[in-house]
């Protein structure tokens, strides 16, 4: 019943140490299928050379484990969060990838410095505030989401245009509306923070940043009815 969206999931998380976006167990993908009210979830604690098929996890919307012999992903709470709130959103990647976790180290955001950027997200990737001693004693996976969630309402941000988010000290989200996609948002992602880190190395002063002309002609050319770009 579950074989398929456990094979999707299974390849997507081998992906991710496969791009260089995690080491040991630093990470996770998951997939959701609406229509069985289900996710599919890297089980916690296993090494990625050692992960078969058989071993992704299945959850009701709740957490309820339906189908696997392992426990599910330590994050398991703050992708359900995100599910639920998001509808748009059908799979997500969680990564503590090198250069996008240095942003969110430093609480900031990923400023849009190029084209590049443009192409994938519509602006500056958000960081959330730190989270309150109270949101982690009392449930820290379920209100990293919920601190995401706040994130995107406070800066009215969609999340169809904006598929990623870095959460205060901690390290990046991505989503996409399948899960290749992204796994393909996690890899730029990646890519556009080591590549904003360096030029700030090279160039200190916040000017020349994208101008909203060349960051509307790059997102919408490749994104919507009327897209056209294809590299």
């Amino acid at each position: 019943m579950y074989e398929n969206i456990k094979e999707r999931v299974w390849k997507a998380n081998l992906q991710l140490p496969a791009l260089g976006l995690v080491i040991l167990t630093w990470g996770n993908a998951s997939c959701i299928d609406r229509e069985l009210g289900v996710i599919a979830i890297k089980p916690s604690g296993i090494q990625y050379d050692k992960l078969k098929p058989e071993d992704i996890i299945i959850c009701d919307l709740n957490g309820k484990v339906v189908d696997g012999c392992y426990r599910p992903s330590s994050d398991l709470a703050t992708h359900l969060c995100l599910y639920k709130a998001f509808p748009d959103i059908q799979s997500i990647i969680h990564t503590h990838s090198k250069w996008a976790t240095i942003w969110a180290q430093a609480t900031r955001d990923i400023p849009i410095y190029g084209t590049t950027h443009a192409d994938y997200f519509y602006g500056d990737i958000p960081c959330t505030k730190p989270m309150e001693k109270q949101q982690i004693l009392d449930d820290y996976e379920w209100n990293t989401g919920e601190q995401i969630i706040t994130t995107f309402q406070e800066r009215h941000l969609s999340t169809e245009m904006m598929n990623a988010v870095l959460v205060s000290g901690h390290g990046p989200f991505v989503w996409g509306d399948c899960i290749d996609n992204a796994v393909e948002n996690a890899l730029v992602l990646e890519y556009i923070a080591e590549m904003a880190y360096h030029r700030e190395c090279l160039n200190q002063t916040p000017k020349n940043l994208l101008s909203q002309e060349i960051l509307k002609k790059h997102y919408f050319r490749k994104h919507g009815k009327d897209a056209y770009y294809g590299q």
